[in-house]
């Protein structure tokens, strides 16, 4: 188990825990988390606990959103055949179904559109642009991919294609001369919400044009309103509310923060998969082994009505992220993400069995191709002189797929927490690569420094694609290196564990649960709480169970408290020394459902013998 640093959070002020836990009546444990996520006063708590549609922010904000929604109308009303192209993983696909669903009701000339990964590789392909040409298409909403492809754009010009580029990536220096080019990231955009996943921008699009058809918007208030476009709000919802179930898949998978706006569209999307999913999810779900009996209630679900029909198990953002994400993912990893596409748009059940089997097959074949791929990486890393010292990994193999070096890359920072590119063989005599960092090393930024040696590269701090030719890879490697020292320095660099607070078990009461759970979803910039209980001991009942996962009750020598239940996953080799000493736990609360019960259970992180 590798040693974690432990780091207690401390940036925040007392004074406005203080005054917060006053206005809200919580105790300054729930005051001191909403304050670390930047929630400091009553009405901005009101809207944490509460989300609600008139969070989300207006379409028109979005630079370029008036002329991407203008010439989609145009398109329809001149009968122009429109294309709707996206990118290959969960984000792309499900941006693609979400976006093309809504304009196939208002014309059925269109089509949709996703690069072979093995073929095309990311982004928009000049493929993808003849596919369009020869098939008469004259505009292209391009998703989640685009904001570099400035060539391509050029391109697609000469057979008088045009593009609306709706995507969330950083932008180069040159954007494309496209109709529209919707990117919250552009330097000039005055869209408030910077952090909108890709699937998010395309329900932007469909929100703008829907609010336009119906003349009113989500952020207008009810009581300004007069009774027919009060009535028209409400119809306004009711046409929205069933994408959100794609736009939460799209946020828990890509990874992007779950505050502001994301976490409206997240709470609303979860609604819409725990009350009536779309056959495609409720398909996939089988094969995660998630209970899905239904039951009926009355709890509150946003404070303004109740929730019944909901299923016994209620999805969570982990859920979407661990048993939806892959599986939606494993077809454009291993065979056609079209099949994806499929999956997210039909209505009917039996398609979407059919789907989600074979989509559950390739999700296995997956699995076996980076299980084999990471067992090489790793024995390269320990055998091979070259990788000692190194604060970076860069590593190398043609037949390794190019659809799952990027989990390998993930795979190897965990074990050695280092940023990390794992390469294959790509198309057109490139090679090709997923890059994945670790904290403050910024991803992005380094190879924006390597950019001379690159033919590609696009992503965020913490992920990027990349592609170079075989002649660039060893200057690349060093380079790449020298940047890693200089943000890292020469010391080898720990796993970090952010704490957000220090409890005792006393002070998990009920009330204390309530209002915790009210926290989620949780993601990035929300995480899961983490807090740390000091001097624990085991009831002598500590075992093995699974694989190598370890299953104890926990209960701490200084204050008086019932045990709780823990399971540490992965931390099976500690057990010798958790039946005899003493020991501080860093875990996450969580209720564990088994047999039709429910128990409060922590979820340790780590463990550390200190004493």
């Amino acid at each position: 188990m590798k040693e974690k640093h432990w780091i207690i959070k401390k940036d925040y002020d007392l004074e406005t825990v203080e005054r917060l836990a006053a206005s809200l009546g919580v105790d300054k444990i729930i005051a001191t988390l909403l304050v670390q996520r930047g929630v400091t006063t009553f009405e901005e708590a009101r809207r944490f606990f509460r989300p609600g549609l008139d969070q989300i922010h207006d379409p028109l904000l979005m630079k370029g959103m008036r002329e991407a929604l203008a010439r989609i109308d145009a398109a329809i009303a001149q009968k122009q055949r429109i294309m709707v192209y996206g990118d290959y993983d969960v984000d792309g696909t499900s941006a693609v179904a979400l976006v093309y669903s809504y304009l196939k009701e208002l014309d059925s000339n269109i089509d949709f559109y996703i690069p072979d990964r093995e073929r095309e590789g990311y982004g928009i392909s000049r493929q993808g642009i003849d596919y369009a040409h020869d098939t008469g298409v004259k505009l292209v909403i391009a998703l989640d991919c685009g904001i570099k492809a400035v060539e391509e754009v050029a391109y697609a010009k000469q057979f008088g294609i045009d593009f609306i580029i709706g995507d969330h990536h950083l932008p180069g220096d040159e954007v494309p001369a496209a109709v529209a080019v919707l990117d919250p990231k552009q330097a000039d955009c005055p869209y408030p919400y910077k952090e909108l996943s890709g699937c998010g921008i395309g329900f932007k699009i469909v929100q703008g044009h829907l609010e336009q058809q119906l003349g009113v918007r989500l952020c207008d208030l009810p009581e300004q309103l007069d009774a027919a476009r009060r009535e028209r709000q409400e119809l306004l919802k009711l046409h929205l509310l069933p994408f959100l179930d794609l736009v939460a898949v799209s946020i828990a998978s890509d990874i992007v923060p779950i505050m502001g706006e994301n976490r409206v569209l997240a709470y609303f999307g979860l609604r819409v998969l725990n009350t009536k999913p779309r056959p495609g999810i409720e398909a996939i779900l089988k094969y995660g082994h998630v209970d899905r009996r239904k039951t009926e209630g009355t709890e509150s679900a946003d404070g303004a009505g109740t929730k019944t029909g909901y299923f016994e198990k209620e999805l969570t953002i982990s859920d979407l992220i661990f048993l939806v994400g892959p599986r939606i993912n494993a077809a454009g990893r291993i065979r056609s993400a079209f099949d994806s596409v499929r999956l997210m748009l039909t209505d009917d059940p039996n398609i979407a069995r059919r789907l989600a089997e074979d989509i559950n097959t390739y999700n296995m074949q997956r699995k076996e191709l980076d299980t084999s791929a990471t067992e090489q990486a790793k024995e390269r890393i320990a055998k091979d002189p070259f990788y000692q010292g190194r604060q970076s990994l860069i590593l190398y193999d043609p037949s390794w797929h190019r659809g799952v070096v990027g989990i390998v890359a993930s795979r190897i920072v965990e074990a050695y927490y280092k940023p990390t590119i794992v390469f294959t063989r790509g198309s057109d005599d490139l090679i090709t690569g997923s890059a994945r960092s670790i904290g403050d090393f910024d991803m992005h930024q380094a190879l924006e420094q390597c950019a001379d040696l690159l033919e590609h590269f696009g992503g965020h701090k913490s992920a990027a694609g990349v592609s170079l030719r075989q002649e660039n890879m060893k200057a690349f490697v060093e380079r790449f290196e020298a940047l890693a020292r200089q943000s890292l320095g020469e010391q080898e660099i720990l796993p970090e564990l952010e704490i957000d607070a220090e409890i005792k078990f006393s002070q998990i009461t009920p009330k204390f649960q309530r209002i915790l759970k009210q926290f989620a979803p949780f993601g990035p910039e929300n995480n899961t709480p983490l807090f740390l209980t000091r001097e624990i001991v085991d009831t002598g009942k500590a075992r093995i169970v699974g694989l190598n996962h370890l299953k104890f009750s926990a209960i701490p020598i200084a204050e008086r408290s019932d045990p709780y239940p823990a399971i540490a996953f992965q931390m099976g080799e500690v057990l010798p020394r958790l039946r005899h000493e003493r020991f501080d736990i860093c875990y996450h609360l969580e209720e564990n459902h088994y047999h039709g019960k429910t128990e409060m259970q922590l979820n340790v992180k780590d463990i550390k013998f200190n004493y």
